[in-house]
């Protein structure tokens, strides 16, 4: 195999929690695909939670991890962002974000003890989320004749591939999702269809 066409990540929101010395570190984790989603994000938790002293966060983007982003929101450098971000390492998870929001409770944690907070309040958020595998896919759009349906219906059957979207006229056009290990095999089943052409699109 010459690359890893998969990556992990969530499969929706969940929650979790920890208390420490009368402070509470609610953990969120999100499922995210753009770096500018994170905003809105902190944002409605900020709404939820205006009270709360600190919205700490951590987040990981890109199927191969390369990009990732954390704030401390006030805490100690090193102490919130980090220990958060680490646990998305420790578990392989990508287009993931934690959030956690931490209600002060009078007894300073000193930084060992907020380091433990935000890692373990963000492992309880993963806890209770569902971890999903996920392909890398390519989307080719699909242009051919009304008379050719068939062969295209047959040809999408059976490699198994996801219909994003149709347009069905005189000249139809399939929007399909093919997962990168299967593009070249995919592609020269094309080529051996007349009247049929498949135009790169974008990858998701």
């Amino acid at each position: 195999m010459l690359f890893d066409d998969t990556y992990l990540t969530i499969a929706g929101p969940a929650e979790g929690i920890f208390r420490d010395r009368g402070s509470k570190f609610m953990g969120y984790a999100f499922p995210t695909t753009e770096q500018s989603e994170i905003k809105a994000i902190v944002a409605n938790l900020q709404k939820d939670h205006p009270k709360a002293n600190h919205h700490c966060w951590a987040a990981r983007w890109t199927t191969d991890k390369s990009v990732f982003r954390l704030n401390d929101d006030g805490e100690p450098s090193g102490t919130a962002g980090r220990p958060i971000l680490n646990t998305l390492f420790s578990r392989n998870l990508t287009n993931t974000a934690i959030v956690v929001v931490r209600y002060f409770g009078g007894t300073l944690l000193g930084v060992p003890g907020l380091i433990n907070a935000y890692k373990t309040a963000a492992e309880a958020a993963l806890d209770n989320s569902r971890v999903v595998e996920k392909t890398l896919n390519d989307v080719y759009t699909l242009s051919f004749e009304y008379l050719q349906m068939n062969d295209v219906m047959r040809l999408v059957k059976d490699e198994n591939l996801e219909i994003l979207s149709q347009a069905f006229d005189n000249q139809c056009q399939l929007n399909v999702s093919v997962r990168k290990m299967q593009v070249n095999h995919f592609l020269a089943k094309v080529e051996k269809l007349t009247f049929v052409s498949a135009k790169y699109s974008y990858s998701i």
